[in-house]
């Protein structure tokens, strides 16, 4: 994707800056927007943990509003867009003085047009790439670099006690799978939840220790032993879990992941005999915080679901 300057909004500030983007490509953009679209979950979150005011935004990927676990810092917002694309006729109607997008978003270059016709619009980094430098990429893009800052290293203290207290777990193995009715998928080491419990110096096993195709890997259920490790995080988006789409919220998405791990997944044959089952070490997590792309929301969700589950006084 590339990205390019357009004629801001008439309710856009007057001042302009010039921000390089995620492809290397010098943007204008105002000085401080006030009217943000962001077309991805990661540009949504960023957006969100900055205080950055968001007028349209991205539903998460299997459900039909914002992400579960920003369904409260998200309530209100319209959707605009989902994993399939945008709308081009909500988006004009909403006057945006920036667009923020990234690797996520299906968008051809016709549809990239037309959206740079509306507004600028920053790219902020390719599907897979590091959610840290994505990250600080989307607070350049709205001016607020200082704060972003201020986010990741409180990101990294986070990551350093939760680091010191994993005790005898330190050594530990872990899998992130995504579980559907079809095929279960392993979220690999490219992919931002992989980055996080990477921080924390978890390990993956050898069959998982590899970069993926910059979204889950699907794995078949007659090949369950591939998604083995001491601990399993056990999330879930959309369909049978949450029927009627919308965002839940962490609790309760938490809870559709272990209704799907109890109604489906331990009566498939071989998940019982995996050493996490057999451990009591499968964990329900937030699947749309685990199972998808995100920020540093998505990335406290994850440190304070792994700590709950590998920090608790039992372990």
């Amino acid at each position: 994707m590339a990205a390019c300057t357009a004629d801001a909004g008439p309710e856009s500030v007057a001042h302009e800056r010039t921000v390089t983007d995620g492809n290397g490509v010098s943007v204008t953009v105002p000085e401080n927007p006030v009217r943000v679209i962001t077309l991805s979950e990661p540009t949504l979150d960023g957006a969100l943990a900055l205080g950055v005011s968001v007028v349209g935004t991205t539903s998460g990927r299997g459900q039909s509003g914002a992400p579960a676990y920003l369904a409260d810092r998200a309530a209100g917002i319209p959707i605009v867009a989902s994993v399939a694309g945008p709308n081009i006729e909500q988006i004009l109607t909403l006057q945006p003085d920036l667009i923020l997008t990234d690797g996520t978003v299906a968008a051809d270059d016709a549809v990239l047009a037309k959206l740079q016709e509306i507004a600028p619009m920053v790219f902020i980094g390719k599907t897979a790439a590091d959610w840290k430098t994505s990250f600080t990429t989307l607070g350049q893009a709205v001016n607020k670099s200082a704060e972003a800052e201020q986010v990741l290293a409180g990101y990294d203290s986070r990551v350093t006690e939760i680091k010191s207290r994993l005790g005898q777990h330190a050594d530990d193995t872990v899998a992130i799978v995504r579980w559907g009715t079809g095929q279960p998928s392993l979220l690999l080491r490219e992919l931002p939840p992989s980055k996080v419990l990477a921080d924390l110096g978890l390990r993956r096993p050898p069959a998982q220790d590899r970069d993926g195709p910059g979204h889950s890997q699907p794995v078949s259920r007659e090949n369950l032993d591939q998604l083995d490790a001491d601990w399993m995080f056990f999330g879930s988006l959309g369909g049978a879990t949450n029927p009627a789409g919308g965002s839940t919220g962490t609790d309760a998405s938490r809870e559709a992941s272990e209704r799907l791990l109890n109604d489906d997944a331990v009566k498939t044959p071989g998940f019982t005999a995996l050493t996490a089952y057999r451990n009591g070490q499968v964990i329900p997590v937030d699947g749309s915080a685990w199972a998808s792309s995100g920020g540093p929301l998505a990335a406290t969700v994850i440190l304070d679901q792994t700590a709950e589950a590998m920090t608790s006084p039992t372990n």
